[in-house]
């Protein structure tokens, strides 16, 4: 690390004027500004609050390709972080800065530290959260799996399927809902039963607004009426009248790219790759040899 020339003359003069602040940027763009200082201060058009009581262990950092991290604690406060958020998910892979800066003169600073928010605990009415450096990313296993179904996420740049054809999404406020989970509609017609299992289930408005699930179960009720249910229960759960987003679901079959999408050009699978029964073929002088089932 770096440190500017006349921070090292500062912190060569004995006495100092250091503070710890952190900017928390999330997902949906909100950005927020912690220090240990007794002070504000501003910076990068940050303002950094020093009632938050956010504080941080000593960084940990290395050459190579080693992950550095760290970890930071603090209150939940209404007007900071709140539990409500975190358990809708909210705080899950935000970008971290963490500067060391002369509270005396903010321009006087240096980055010690960028990275995510890690996993986050609470107990007793505060957090911690685990700082997790850039080299993180480099922990994640790549490379790409052979197998028949697609290994593209519908709607994704692999995909491409645009999912705001009409047919494909349908967005409408929540009617009823069960559990957090389950939501169901007195009129949705239009769709085949289970269309948008496997889809996605976006919140659009209300407290919950911003948060994905994806759907298990799509069915059909009555006449015209209709049931989704999610995997499991959303951070923050949508109120009766918050608009949400509804979304086709893929299970990844090549059948299913081709009539369903029409989209067959880029699946992403290998439907025609030998099952595991061309493993224990064998040379045969009569018959079909070809890497279908052996039991034919």
């Amino acid at each position: 690390m770096s440190y500017p020339d006349d921070l090292k003359t500062h912190l060569a003069g004995g006495a100092t004027t250091l503070a710890r602040a952190f900017a928390v940027t999330r997902k949906d763009g909100m950005v927020l500004g912690f220090t240990d200082h007794d002070r504000d201060l501003s910076f990068e058009g940050i303002t950094f609050r020093a009632d938050s009581g956010l504080t941080a262990k000593a960084l940990q950092q290395s050459t190579g390709l080693a992950v550095d991290n760290t970890e930071a604690f603090g209150a939940l406060r209404s007007d900071a972080i709140v539990e409500e958020d975190i358990l809708a998910g909210r705080y899950d892979g935000a970008e971290v800065q963490a500067w060391l800066v002369n509270w005396v003169d903010p321009a006087m600073r240096v980055l010690q530290f960028r990275g995510t928010l890690g996993e986050i605990t609470r107990t007793g009415g505060a957090f911690t959260a685990e700082l997790r450096g850039l080299s993180e990313a480099l922990n994640q296993p790549v490379g790409m799996i052979y197998h028949s179904r697609c290994s593209a996420v519908i709607g994704d740049r692999r995909c491409r399927f645009d999912l705001d054809q009409p047919g494909y999404a349908e967005e409408r406020p929540v009617e009823a809902v069960e559990d957090g989970r389950v939501f169901g509609f007195a009129s949705f017609a239009g769709y085949e039963d289970r269309w948008f299992e496997k889809g996605r289930f976006r919140v659009l408005s209300g407290k919950a607004a911003g948060l994905v699930g994806s759907v298990k179960n799509d069915r059909l009720r009555g006449a015209s009426g209709r049931e989704v249910e999610l995997w499991q229960s959303l951070g923050a759960v949508p109120a009766a009248g918050d608009m949400v987003r509804i979304e086709a679901g893929c299970d990844r079959r090549a059948e299913t790219c081709r009539l369903k999408f029409a989209n067959f050009l880029n699946f992403r699978g290998f439907p025609h790759i030998p099952g595991e029964d061309w493993v224990m073929s064998y040379p045969t002088s009569a018959g079909r040899n070809d890497g279908g089932s052996l039991s034919r």
